[in-house]
């Protein structure tokens, strides 16, 4: 088993090619984990390392830093959350998409996005300009993927929407979306009846002409 590096010590040659993906894989599904546990800041390499069932030098040969898994996970995480929200922008049903992610938000997978890693992320945008900086440009993309399928919606009603009403319809689901990103981490057990029914009255004024 590797050694952990001494201060002061560079890290080992990465490895490259199929293998190399497969630990990455491995130390970040660990991290994952991690992070939804202890958060960002409180979970430690030797967390990470123990996770993964690999020495903390070992993981130095793949990432730098700590830093660097933190925004490995946040590239990874917003790129979900884009396509997620992409899917749900345009599907043919909204209140269907949405009910469908909140079920994936309240039993996450390892592999998908997590809400509570979401909010972990949030926080972190405040801490860290990279961080800020990723999560900013992806919301712009989301928006403006929103704002199409909303327009589109309108259009099928017959009506148009001007720049300042879709930019405050797209404002209002995204709030709608996000929050229920909140209630997944909160209230997992929703009644899936009574969220139905309160996203119809919800998504009425926004879809409609």
């Amino acid at each position: 088993m590797t050694e952990p590096l001494r201060p002061g010590e560079p890290p080992p040659p990465r490895d490259t090619g199929e293998r190399a993906r497969a630990q990455r894989e491995r130390i970040l599904r660990a991290a994952k984990r991690c992070f939804v546990e202890h958060g960002f800041h409180a979970a430690s390499m030797a967390d990470i390392a123990k996770t993964a069932e690999m020495s903390a030098g070992l993981i130095y040969r793949y990432f730098d830093s700590k830093d660097a898994i933190v925004r490995a996970i946040v590239d990874r995480q917003i790129e979900e959350a884009r396509g997620l929200l992409d899917a749900i922008g345009s599907a043919e049903d909204l209140v269907a998409a949405i009910l469908d992610h909140f079920e994936r938000w309240s039993r996450p997978q390892d592999e998908e996005m997590n809400a509570a890693l979401f909010l972990e992320m949030a926080a972190e945008a405040t801490r860290d300009p990279r961080v800020a900086e990723v999560t900013r440009t992806a919301d712009r993309l989301v928006r403006a993927r929103l704002q199409e399928a909303l327009r589109r919606s309108v259009r099928a009603e017959g009506g148009e929407l001007d720049e300042a009403s879709a930019e405050r319809r797209v404002l209002a689901l995204q709030c709608v979306i996000e929050g229920l990103l909140v209630r997944a981490v909160r209230q997992p057990d929703l009644d899936r009846a009574t969220l139905r029914a309160c996203l119809e009255e919800t998504l009425a004024g926004l879809i409609g002409p």
